[in-house]
């Protein structure tokens, strides 16, 4: 029989663990225990990135006993880069029936994230996929924003062009209000000024805007209002502290 593909969820930045001994373990307030225990006794991962999965299993070990040492535990990468004829090998040890998991670089996998081909060729093997619980910045800042949480749409990166940018930001909010439909993007974290500047002086008055950043962290920050509002406040230099922070943007047209 094979393997089962774990989707394991990971955290959504560096999540540094307590002095205080007595403390809980921040892995706990975050990812279920129950799923800290299944991701501790694998010893196969596909990664994203293997450096950032070394990190979480570092994290992990320091509150659960894990499978192997960590220098033992394999990891394979799967990235944009990686070819498609490379896919078969990365499940043959599932094949062989060995579980494993698939983890991203930070949230959970398969979602925004290459990893949806490797399961989607796993649905094709017969391997049976086991998604769990973890934290998901997409949904997070729809629940935190306040926007339409019946109807949304992932939309990834926008154009790095002005123009162009700007042009495909005046599409999703003709299509939200149409559709009453609420709209999320990200950014490279270094570019959030740029981002939420051009949200502000496309889109209309009315519409709202939610800047999300640093979902699930110490430094967490959630702040909707309109575009003239956010006008005002980056005029005002009042802005988000988001630089080089990972964030989210949403928009729901009025």
């Amino acid at each position: 029989m094979p393997g089962i593909l774990y989707l394991v969820p990971n955290t959504l930045g560096t999540t540094e663990l307590p002095t205080d001994a007595d403390a809980p373990h921040p892995l706990d307030a975050i990812i279920p225990r129950q799923v800290q225990a299944i991701a501790a006794r694998l010893d196969y991962f596909v990664a994203e990135n293997a450096k950032t999965t070394r990190a979480f299993l570092k994290l992990l070990g320091s509150s659960l006993p894990l499978a192997k040492p960590i220098q033992e535990i394999r990891i394979a990468e799967l990235n944009v880069n990686t070819d498609a004829a490379a896919l078969p090998a990365l499940l043959a040890p599932l094949l062989a029936g060995q579980d494993g998991g698939l983890i991203s670089e930070a949230g959970v996998p398969a979602v925004a994230d290459p990893g949806a081909n490797l399961v989607r060729l796993a649905h094709q093997h017969g391997i049976q996929v086991r998604p769990l619980v973890g934290p998901s910045s997409l949904l997070l800042a729809v629940m935190a924003s306040g926007l339409n949480g019946q109807s949304f749409a992932f939309n990834g990166y926008l154009p790095t062009d002005a123009e162009a940018r700007r042009k495909r930001i005046a599409q999703l909010e003709d299509r939200s209000r149409k559709e009453r439909q609420t709209q999320l993007l990200i950014e490279t974290p270094y570019r959030n000024g740029a981002m939420l500047e051009a949200l502000a002086q496309t889109c209309q008055a009315t519409t709202l805007v939610c800047v999300a950043t640093d979902l699930s962290l110490p430094t967490e920050s959630v702040r909707t209002l309109t575009a003239a509002q956010w006008k005002t406040a980056l005029a005002g230099k009042t802005g988000p502290d988001f630089h080089k922070k990972p964030t989210v943007f949403l928009l729901l047209a009025q």
